[in-house]
């Protein structure tokens, strides 16, 4: 088992090797800084299990310290070693999240039993942990996403609703995964759904299921995904693109524990962590009345927000190797490496598309090698011939079906009738898409007459 890593804060040199020499010796990794201000740059590089900092120091202060980590990290354990007259700050800071202060001379069995229990939030405490291997489809050297995997590790033990944000590609789904993984739930089953990839119509039936005969081609009842995940975990992904009717049901799941299948007229209970995510702007679809203000408190208990690719260059080149030893298994392929360019431009392009258009960068790369190493113009024709921008499935839809109510009401001139007959739908269906996408039935009328 990995030795938990503690960086050590101390500017009087005898007894920052004291306490190296006594927390090596029961089984920690210790780094030790002269200075807050060096174990700010240290952090920045690395983010360790736990930090041990003095109270008084030259230049920033143990308590300054604790509240700079804290404002960057608020799940990174601080402990600080105080003397007698600075305690009510140390009590005072407990408030604001440091995890415990001891004072000088301090009890090294406490210290020991205290820097244990701190470590044991990273899961590296040691005592044997019940969620190894959590985190493994995470590849990561990012300080940041280090921080990140800690709250979501906290995050899990809970029952608490999480909320993962992100651009599309950042890998929202593997971050949820990875929560159900080092939850209490991880037996039970794992169930992920995309909201903006099924039409409203037939989204309601997969989340709540259906009973027998309660629409044409219901031959049988159907459970719906809450009631088959029953005791694990849901994930929604692309919750902002759920249809509102739909988000009154969820808001009755997650206040009640329970739902209604379609065509019943009784409820059941239910047993199941909601794990939501999206790429949008929920307050501002708040706003707009497209997304429901109480629902949305209900999600975001906790909030977890996945970095851009951009912002942690130092994991592309962990993220190209990984990639490619799954490549050139898939594809039989016999490469090494990438040549030295080719790496130095993968790690300095801007990546709008993240991890997905990395992975598909290095696929076609690896496809189109025929040498021992990927070379720079490989990856460069890539990059410059990435497909068209894919719209996501949901927005797709929503363009067909509008030009698809457009080429109707220009066929039967504006009646809405006839578009109903056509589109096999009944006429208030055909006027609640004609509003939801803004087409008025009148103007193709009078489009007609003019012309």
């Amino acid at each position: 088992m990995k030795k938990p890593a503690i960086l050590l804060v101390d500017d009087d040199a005898a007894l920052r090797e004291l306490i190296t020499l006594r927390l090596e010796a029961n089984g920690f990794a210790v780094e030790a800084v002269d200075s807050a201000e060096a174990a700010l740059a240290r952090l920045a590089l690395a983010r360790p299990d736990a930090v041990l900092t003095d109270m008084q120091m030259a230049g920033m202060d143990g308590m300054a310290l604790f509240r700079a980590i804290h404002a960057r990290d608020p799940a990174l354990p601080v402990i600080v070693l105080t003397a007698h007259g600075t305690i009510p700050d140390a009590v005072a800071a407990t408030q604001e999240g440091l995890f415990g202060y001891l004072t000088k001379p301090y009890d090294a069995p406490t210290l020991i039993d205290l820097l244990k229990r701190a470590t044991r939030l990273a899961g590296t405490g040691t005592e044997p942990a019940d969620d190894d291997g959590w985190r493994s489809d995470i590849v990561t050297a990012s300080p940041a996403m280090d921080a990140l995997l800690a709250e979501a590790r906290l995050a899990a033990q809970s029952e608490a609703s999480v909320l993962i944000q992100g651009e599309s590609g950042t890998g929202k789904e593997l971050l949820a995964r990875a929560i159900h993984r080092a939850s209490p739930r991880r037996d039970k089953p794992f169930v992920a759904i995309n909201c903006g990839a099924i039409p409203a119509e037939l989204l309601e039936s997969e989340l709540f299921g259906h009973v027998k005969g309660a629409f044409t081609g219901a031959g049988r009842d159907h459970p719906g995904l809450f009631v088959s995940a029953e005791g694990g975990t849901v994930f929604l992904d692309e919750i902002g693109d759920m249809p509102p009717p739909l988000q009154v049901k969820l808001l009755r799941v997650l206040q009640e524990g329970e739902v209604r299948p379609v065509g019943a007229t009784e409820t059941r209970p239910v047993d199941v962590r909601i794990l939501s995510a999206t790429h949008r702007d929920l307050e501002a679809a708040i706003a707009t009345g497209e997304f429901r203000e109480d629902l949305y408190y209900r999600l975001n208990v906790v909030s977890l927000t996945l970095p851009p690719l951009r912002e942690r260059r130092e994991d592309i080149a962990l993220l190209a190797r990984h990639f490619l030893a799954e490549l050139t298994e898939k594809y039989q392929r016999n490469i090494r490496g990438f040549a030295p360019d080719a790496l130095e431009m993968l790690v300095a392009a801007d990546w709008p598309g993240n991890i997905r258009q990395l992975h598909n960068v290095l696929e076609q790369s690896v496809a189109l090698c025929t040498t021992p190493t990927i070379p720079a113009t490989l990856v460069a024709r890539a990059l410059r011939d990435k497909p068209a921008e894919i719209q996501p499935l949901a927005e797709a839809r929503n363009a067909f079906e509008r030009d698809y109510l457009i080429n109707l009401l220009k066929l039967t001139r504006g009646q809405v009738s006839e578009v109903a007959r056509l589109a096999g739908r009944n006429r208030t269906e055909v006027y609640r898409l004609l509003q939801r996408h803004g087409l008025t039935p009148a103007l193709f009328k009078e489009r007609d007459e003019t012309a």
